[in-house]
């Protein structure tokens, strides 16, 4: 836990001192308005979650979940610093090559790191181990952009900090190759057995295809990936809201600082969010993150913006977002079983990223065409809908399995 931990918060680390700078940069240097802003960050989770689900399911059959890792790391670090240097020469088209590369090392490492924490955690701490994990990603996100922050104010130009970001994704590398059990370099068995059965051999991971493990999934799996699709749908894109920020006021100078806050403010809430998972129950913590998601939408619409509102309002809505990950995540791994949960981990997120890209652009063009107030208040209309119906369906199974 504390070597995938460390992992993703040198990762964040590195991928936050670009990515807080990279809608400034599209639209101010390269001449790419909200538009194209949205579909380069759509395309690039819509990758992810492609190559999500494919993990996933090579770590059902066998594959090294250690070793999808370490590669889906590799290829993120070594793409990322080239994006100001090759950017300035050739355009957004070619932020948008290494964004996709970018996400196809996060899709690669995402759903078999998942798979084998809820593997190795007892089912009534997994809340608090992925909150734990979320909480160290988040902390990298919080470090990431006050370096950049720092060496923009010591007069380095964005495409040195772009660079420097090689620094921490070297890191990333050597932390897992020196760090990562031998026992996760070979298939993919876990530290401890987990308490749940696994798979009867008849229904065994290896045979089955994506139709049969869509089937033997739990409904309430398959309503949360179905559900999960909408929602990311019309989660605002952070490089939007960050656009919103600087229209309020905020100085373009802030912005790694600004970033910097919205990702402590997940840190700070993450891992208790988690902890109530495991205290309280999935449900009632994902009905309080969805409810203040849809508040804070509407209100980010209609409260008259400035540099102080702008700050408040984007940092609760970050809290907001991580009151729903822990849950989100532990719901998947206690609803599966071994053989199945790699599976049900990257179909959760291909559903989740293959939404995002339609939805990033749809909200980037009323943005552009009708202002971001049209585009919040659409974004939390259907949030609502959908959340509703999603936290509906949920109490319905739940009765159904205490009769």
């Amino acid at each position: 836990m504390w070597v995938l931990g460390l992992a993703a918060l040198l990762n964040d680390a590195s991928s936050e001192m670009i990515t807080p700078l990279l809608p400034v940069y599209l639209s101010m240097s390269l001449g790419a308005g909200p538009a194209i802003i949205g579909v380069i960050e759509g395309l690039a989770e819509a990758t992810s979650s492609f190559f999500k689900v494919l993990s996933g399911r090579w770590v059902d059959r066998g594959a090294s979940a250690g070793k999808l890792v370490i590669a889906g790391y590799t290829v993120s670090v070594t793409a990322r610093p080239w994006m100001g240097l090759a950017g300035s020469v050739l355009g957004w088209p070619v932020i948008m090559l290494l964004r996709f590369l970018d996400r196809v090392g996060k899709g690669l490492r995402t759903s078999p790191r998942d798979s084998l924490i809820a593997d190795v955690v007892e089912p009534g701490a997994r809340g608090r181990a992925f909150g734990l994990h979320r909480a160290l990603d988040h902390a990298g996100a919080v470090i990431g952009p006050l370096l950049a922050a720092a060496l923009l104010a010591a007069g380095w130009p964005l495409r040195s900090v772009f660079l420097f970001a090689a620094v921490p994704g070297v890191l990333v590398l050597v932390n897992l190759l020196v760090g990562l059990s031998p026992r996760f370099s070979g298939a993919h068995p876990p530290l401890k057995p987990a308490p749940e059965k696994p798979l009867p051999a008849k229904m065994s991971s290896d045979a089955l295809g994506f139709r049969a493990s869509w089937r033997v999934m739990p409904k309430e799996i398959r309503w949360l990936i179905l559900g999960g699709g909408v929602l990311a749908m019309v989660a605002m894109p952070e490089m939007l809201l960050v656009l919103w920020a600087t229209s309020a006021g905020v100085p373009i100078v802030a912005v790694p600082l600004l970033w910097s806050g919205l990702s402590l403010a997940k840190v700070v809430s993450v891992y208790p969010a988690g902890w109530a998972v495991d205290r309280y129950g999935v449900r009632r913590i994902l009905a309080m993150g969805w409810a203040l998601r849809v508040v804070l939408l509407v209100t980010l619409a209609l409260v008259p913006r400035s540099p102080l509102s702008a700050t408040i309002l984007l940092c609760l809505y970050s809290m907001g977002i991580a009151l729903c990950e822990p849950a989100e995540r532990a719901w998947i791994g206690d609803a599966t079983k071994q053989g199945l949960r790699g599976r049900a981990y990257g179909t959760y997120y291909m559903s989740v990223g293959l939404a995002a890209l339609p939805g990033a652009a749809l909200l980037g063009t009323l943005w552009q065409w009708f202002g971001p107030e049209a585009a919040l208040a659409f974004a939390a209309l259907v949030t609502a809908v959908v959340a509703g119906w999603l936290l509906l369906r949920g109490a319905q199974s739940a009765a159904v399995r205490s009769v």
